[in-house]
C-alpha cells in the first residue's frame, strides 16, 4: 500500500509494499501521489519513507523476469519517476528507514536531502554484483548526487553502507535511531517547505541538467 497524508506543510509519502519493489502499480501509486502533492496550494515539502526493514529494493525483478519483452517501457517508467521527483517544485527528503538497494537507494539520491536509520538498513549499489551495468540515466543521477569518490566505490564495489558510514560518504545529511529517522525527515522539510517551489525546481534543473536529460533521454 501506498498512503499520502498531510502533516501540516509536509506531505509524507509512505511505501509499504513489502521490499517497495517497483512493479508497474507502484510506479502508478506513486505518480499518482506525486499529481495530488503538485495541485495542492500553499507552502509545501515532500518527506518519502518505507516500511519495516525497507525503504526500497528498486527494481521489480521477478515482474520484469515474467515480462522480458516490457524491458527498455519499464525502465523508462522508473527513469521518469526518477526525474520527475529530482524536478519535483518543492524540497524533498528521503526518510530511509531501512534498506535502500540498487534503484531503491537511486530513489533515495533523488531527493534533496535524506535522513537514515541507524542499527539496521544498508545504502547499497550492488549492480555490479548482480551482473548488471547501470543505464546512462542511472549513471548520470549516481554521478550528479554523490562525490565522485563515493559514487566511484559505490558502483564498482557494490559496498553496502551503514547509516554512519552513509553519512561520511556524503550520502545521506543525516543519521538517526529508528524512533527518529520520519520526526527529522519531516522537521528537515517542514524547514524548507516555505521555499518557492518553482524556484527550488529551477535551481535542481539547472544543477542537475545533464542527469535530467540522460534519464528523459534513450533508456539503454
Amino acid at each position: 500500500m501506498i498512503d499520502l497524508q498531510r502533516d501540516g506543510d509536509v506531505f509524507v509519502l509512505r511505501l509499504d509494499e513489502g521490499e517497495n519493489r517497483f512493479s508497474p502499480g507502484f510506479l502508478d501509486a506513486v505518480q499518482a501521489a506525486l499529481d495530488t502533492v503538485e495541485k495542492a496550494e500553499g507552502p509545501r515539502a515532500l518527506v518519502t519513507v518505507g516500511a519495516g526493514r525497507f525503504y526500497s529494493n528498486g527494481l521489480d525483478l521477478d515482474w520484469l523476469g515474467a515480462h522480458s519483452d516490457q524491458f527498455e517501457s519499464y525502465l523508462g517508467r522508473v527513469h521518469e519517476m526518477f526525474a520527475r521527483l529530482l524536478a519535483l517544485p518543492m524540497p524533498t527528503v528521503a526518510a530511509i528507514n531501512g534498506h535502500a538497494f540498487a534503484g531503491g537507494g537511486m530513489l533515495a539520491l533523488t531527493h534533496d536531502f535524506a535522513v537514515m536509520r541507524t542499527g539496521r538498513g544498508y545504502f547499497c549499489l550492488p549492480e555490479v554484483d548482480l551482473g548488471m551495468s547501470f543505464t546512462p540515466g542511472m549513471n548520470a543521477l549516481i554521478r550528479a548526487r554523490l562525490p565522485r569518490v563515493t559514487a566511484h566505490e559505490a558502483m564498482i564495489t557494490g559496498r553496502r553502507y551503514t547509516a554512519e558510514e552513509a553519512l561520511a560518504a556524503g550520502i545521506v545529511a543525516q543519521a538517526a535511531p529508528e524512533e527518529e529517522v520520519l520526526p527529522a525527515a519531516v522537521a528537515r522539510a517542514a524547514g524548507l517547505a516555505g521555499k518557492d517551489g518553482r524556484v527550488v525546481a529551477r535551481i535542481r534543473t539547472d544543477l542537475y541538467g545533464p542527469a535530467l536529460a540522460a534519464l528523459r533521454g534513450p533508456v539503454l
